[in-house]
């Protein structure tokens, strides 16, 4: 077991497994107790940036302002010059703008706090050669950690076998759907994230299991430099911008015109002393010793209204950036839509309902599998006529790379390959791709339809290769539907009165996703 060296996550999925290993000084039974003791000495513990809050760091946030500045002044130029009846009322303003936005803004502080300590959790990595249950900040680089379903991945890991694995990334992606995991070399693709080889801390093991070599741990993972950029300092938004630059142009006016005033009084003859008092006089009267608590009651009525919605508002200037929101970015599956996909049909490559191609869709299906496959097994019209149990001699999980899965079945007439995924992945491994059958995969697109193609190849072998899915004979369609939300159009309605614009990004294909613009306009 050699020195570890430092290794970048696109460049681990890239390599072979045992050069991986090899890299990280570890081996396929993990590092010894003694070494992992060491490295955490080295690595520090596997957490994130501290998301503690302070009652000083928050008050000291409320005070970075031009216009309290200015009402202090006032306040110490009215009690010098006697009008202490002035200061204490200006005071008592300053005070309870900054109170009631230090209260907000450090009860929200406190609720995201409470939020981010409830992502600790066990799991098992191997130790001196067995597996052990252990806290995940005593995760270092090198680990080898066990994944199983519904676990939540320790930290950034290359794959070392993968078996079915799948894992919801949507809290770094925003994707509903389930990434296929695999523990071959893998070349990073157009996104940092887009690593099949490689598992995410932070994502959530949704089917299959596997192991994994970490590679990084606490902030300086995906999801740690997400982490990293939250905690940063905040720059200022528009709102404040707006404010400061009133409070700058307010501050010049009234320094200028009481200086003046000053200097025209001295002019005429009058004291140095009652023209300096009258000069001050002036400026505390132009100072708008009720804007900051006007300004302050405002956001947090906004702040309350929003928490009765369930949302946490962390900072109060925040609220007046939301109004002045223009145009609005949004994901398409599980925000317009349900997030619910359905199984409503099963066609051949004419349209016609087919029950074949529900029974071969079935062969290549999984109850514990994606949400398609869920989807599949959850239809009524499925289960009574699709599942006929054939047994299943061999696997080839589905990858993006690929774009489908396969599986090879032992039936009544012979061993027969059937392949299930995205159409175009399948339609390239296809030897009778029909301008039909092209026709009715367009008329279901344009119908809103979300298409899993089938087809299927007989085979004499016992055992699945990637050289298998070629020469396939196309099958059909079967076909999903995920509805839109029944009030997305009342609110893409408002949206549109308020005049906001709405952009709608997502990975499905472009037709789907037409035609659910036609039916929420």
């Amino acid at each position: 077991m050699g020195e570890p060296q430092q290794l970048e996550l696109a460049a681990a999925a890239a390599l072979p497994v045992a050069d991986a290993l090899s890299r990280l000084g570890s081996s396929d039974g993990g590092l010894s107790t003694a070494e992992a003791h060491r490295r955490l000495a080295v690595y520090g513990p596997n957490v994130l940036l501290s998301h503690g809050v302070s009652a000083l760091s928050v008050l000291v946030r409320q005070l970075r302002s031009y216009l309290l500045l200015l009402l202090l002044v006032a306040a110490v130029v009215s009690a010098v010059v006697g009008d202490r009846t002035e200061a204490g009322i200006i005071g008592g303003i300053m005070a309870m703008s900054v109170g009631l936005s230090f209260l907000n803004e450090y009860r929200s502080e406190k609720a995201v706090e409470a939020l981010h300590a409830q992502i600790r959790h066990l799991a098992f990595v191997d130790r001196d050669g067995k597996p052990a249950e252990l806290a995940v900040t005593e995760i270092v680089p090198g680990d080898v950690v066990h994944l199983r379903v519904g676990d939540v991945v320790p930290a950034d890991l290359r794959l070392l076998a993968a078996h079915a694995l799948e894992c919801d990334e949507s809290v770094l992606t925003g994707e509903a759907q389930a990434s296929a995991k695999t523990a071959e070399a893998t070349a990073p693709g157009e996104s940092p994230l887009d690593l099949g080889s490689c598992a995410f801390m932070g994502t959530v093991v949704r089917g299959g299991d596997g192991r994994g070599l970490v590679i990084r741990t606490g902030s300086k993972t995906a999801f740690g430099a997400i982490a990293l950029r939250l905690g940063e300092r905040q720059g200022q938004t528009s709102f404040q911008q707006g404010l400061q630059a009133f409070s700058r142009l307010l501050a010049t006016v009234t320094v200028l015109l009481a200086g003046s005033i000053f200097v025209i009084n001295a002019g005429l003859g009058r004291s140095l002393l009652q023209s300096a008092l009258f000069a001050l006089a002036i400026a505390v009267g132009l100072t708008p010793q009720l804007l900051p608590a006007i300004v302050t009651v405002s956001l947090a009525t906004g702040a309350r209204r929003l928490a009765r919605r369930q949302v946490i508002v962390k900072r109060l200037v925040c609220i007046e950036d939301l109004g002045n929101v223009e145009v609005l970015f949004t994901d398409k599956t599980g925000t317009l839509t349900e997030g619910r996909i359905s199984f409503t049909q099963a066609v051949d490559c004419q349209g016609n309902v087919d029950e074949h191609v529900l029974t071969l869709g079935f062969a290549c299906s999984d109850v514990t599998g994606n949400e398609l496959d869920r989807a599949l097994y959850a239809a009524p019209i499925a289960a009574e006529n699709g599942k006929l149990g054939w047994p299943t001699l061999d696997r080839l999980p589905f990858d993006h790379e690929r774009q489908l899965a396969s599986v090879l079945v032992d039936m009544p007439q012979g061993r027969l390959l059937v392949a299930k995924g995205a159409p175009e992945g399948v339609l390239a491994r296809s030897a009778n791709v029909s301008g039909e059958a092209q026709a009715t995969l367009d008329r279901l697109f344009a119908s809103g339809a979300r298409v899993v193609a089938v087809a299927s190849r007989p085979l004499t072998t016992e055992r699945l290769s990637r050289d298998d899915e070629r020469g396939l004979s196309l099958e059909g369609f079967l076909c999903f539907s995920d509805p839109a939300k029944p009030d997305v159009q009342e609110s893409l309605a408002r949206l549109d009165r308020l005049g906001i614009t709405v952009k709608i990004v997502t990975g499905d294909n472009g037709q789907v996703a037409a035609h659910l613009c036609r039916q929420v306009a």
